[in-house]
């Protein structure tokens, strides 16, 4: 199983984006879901969380600006990215806690490989 992030590009500042992240396979589910990014000579942060109870956790930067949501029919992650700034450029990975069969109760961690968000004029 992968995870593979999508949706990142080029856009102009104000835009906006949606970040996709799904299993490569089928899975049974997404517990909780993390979205870090690495801006250019920054070291990874932490941008938005989201929890097996809904409950969710961002970055001041991007607080009223993304939201992250976790939608398990689909068994995908989105961020959604809004009022997009310079300062968002960044290449944005996934991290999420799954279970792969409904029969087996382990939980696995997974990173995707990034997908690059470039804000620029």
């Amino acid at each position: 199983v992968q995870l593979v992030e999508s949706g990142g590009g080029l856009v102009q500042p104000g835009a906006s984006l949606r970040l996709s992240c799904a299993a490569s396979e089928h899975i049974f589910k997404i517990y909780n879901a993390t979205w870090y990014r690495q801006r250019p000579g920054k070291e990874r942060e932490l941008v938005a969380a989201i929890a097996d109870d809904g409950s969710t956790n961002y970055a001041d930067s991007v607080k009223g600006r993304f939201t992250v949501s976790n939608h398990n029919v689909e068994k995908t992650v989105y961020l959604h990215m809004n009022s997009l700034k310079p300062e968002d450029t960044a290449v944005y990975y996934c991290n999420a806690e799954l279970s792969i069969y409904e029969s087996d109760p382990r939980i696995y961690d997974y990173w995707g490989q990034g997908t690059q968000v470039t804000v620029s004029s």
